[in-house]
């Protein structure tokens, strides 16, 4: 029988070696059901949408919005979208040191965000945090195709 994490960093760092992602993958790590998604779907990639899941430390993961290349070698693309307990930058910080702002609201929707990233071995992990609540992580992206140079 699997283990699941019992918290957000736990969760961060079972998914992040998973890469390149594969939804079985990612669905036995988290013990949620991912399912083919039917809005938002391209050309390009596979998009597949999960339950939520309710971790101990009382985040819940809403949503995991997992894509995967039809064609080539790009090793996928992960957000996990929040909720539940609120989790700080401070908090954020304490785990993952400084961190580099990547992105920020240009003031059309109180859905934008402010993406801090964190560069590592594997790729790159951002924390957004969305204008409608300031203080609370709204979602966290695994981008292992920006991996750093070796």
């Amino acid at each position: 029988m699997a283990t699941h994490p019992s918290s957000l960093w736990e969760a961060i760092e079972l998914l992040a070696p998973q890469a390149p992602f594969r939804p079985a993958q990612v669905q036995a790590v988290l013990g949620t059901t991912l399912s083919t998604a039917t809005s938002g779907v391209n050309e390009y990639f596979d998009l597949y949408r999960s339950t939520p899941v309710a971790l101990a430390d009382g985040v819940i993961i809403a949503n995991v919005d997992l894509r995967i290349a039809r064609q080539g070698s790009h090793p996928g693309f992960m957000v996990l979208e929040l909720g539940g307990a609120c989790v700080t930058l401070a908090q954020v910080r304490e785990h993952y040191g400084e961190l580099r702002i990547t992105g920020f609201p240009r003031g059309r929707s109180i859905n934008e965000t402010t993406s801090h990233t964190s560069v590592r071995a594997w790729g790159a992990l951002s924390f957004s945090f969305a204008e409608r609540q300031r203080e609370c992580l709204s979602s966290i992206a695994f981008d292992p195709a920006k991996r750093p140079p070796p």
